[in-house]
C-alpha cells in the first residue's frame, strides 16, 4: 500500500472539495480555485472534513497514480488556503527588477529590459530591486514561471551572476590560473 497514498487530505475550514464527472476533482477557497483530472483507476471519496484517495487493484500503473493522486489533491487544498510561494534573488552590477502594473520588468545586462506579462493565477512582487516574490495557487504553475523567469539569466559559476533561488547554493569555480612570463 502506498505510504502517501493511504493518508487522507484534511480539509481545512472555508475549503470546498467536490468531485464531479470524470473524476474530475474541484477545490474552491480563500486563494481561488483549482481542478485536476484523477486517472479512472483511482476512486476519490470527499468527507466532511478529509478526501480518501483509494485504488481499484494492485497493478504497477494503480500503485504509482495512488500516491501521485493523494499528493495533487493535497496540493490544491494547500494552494487554495496558503497559496505557494518562490522567492529569486538577483546578483549582478546593474542587474535588477521592477514591478510596471501587471509586468515584471527585468534588466539583466541585455541591450533591451525584459518585460514578463503575469499569467493568469500568478502574481509577481519586488520588494526590492534584487528580489522576486512569485505566489499563486496552484503549486505547478507558481513552479514553473519561478524556473522561466531564472532561465533569463541562470547564476553562473565564476561570480555568482544571475537569477538563483533563495536559498540556492551556487557552486563556485576558480578563475583561470595565471600564467608565468618567461
Amino acid at each position: 500500500m502506498s505510504r502517501i497514498g493511504k493518508m487522507p487530505v484534511i480539509i481545512p475550514a472555508g475549503v470546498e472539495v467536490t468531485v464531479e464527472k470524470d473524476n474530475i476533482v474541484k477545490v474552491k477557497g480563500p486563494k481561488g480555485e483549482c481542478s485536476e483530472r484523477i486517472s479512472p483507476k483511482i476512486t476519490v471519496k470527499v468527507n466532511e472534513t478529509e478526501v480518501i484517495v483509494t485504488r481499484g487493484n494492485d497493478t504497477k500503473e494503480s500503485r504509482s497514480l495512488h500516491g501521485l493522486s493523494r499528493s495533487l489533491i493535497n496540493n490544491m487544498v494547500i494552494g487554495v488556503s496558503e497559496g505557494f510561494t518562490k522567492y529569486l534573488e538577483i546578483n549582478g552590477v546593474g542587474y535588477k527588477a521592477e514591478k510596471q502594473g501587471n509586468k515584471l520588468v527585468m534588466n539583466l545586462g541585455y541591450s533591451h529590459p525584459i518585460e514578463l506579462p503575469d499569467p493568469e493565477g500568478i502574481k509577481t512582487e519586488t520588494p526590492s530591486p534584487t528580489e522576486i516574490v512569485v505566489s499563486g495557487a496552484e503549486k505547478a504553475l507558481v513552479g514553473n514561471y519561478a524556473a522561466n523567469i531564472r532561465a533569463w539569466r541562470p547564476p553562473e559559476p565564476y561570480k555568482g551572476k544571475g537569477i538563483k533561488y533563495r536559498g540556492e547554493y551556487i557552486r563556485r569555480k576558480e578563475g583561470k590560473a595565471g600564467v608565468k612570463a618567461e
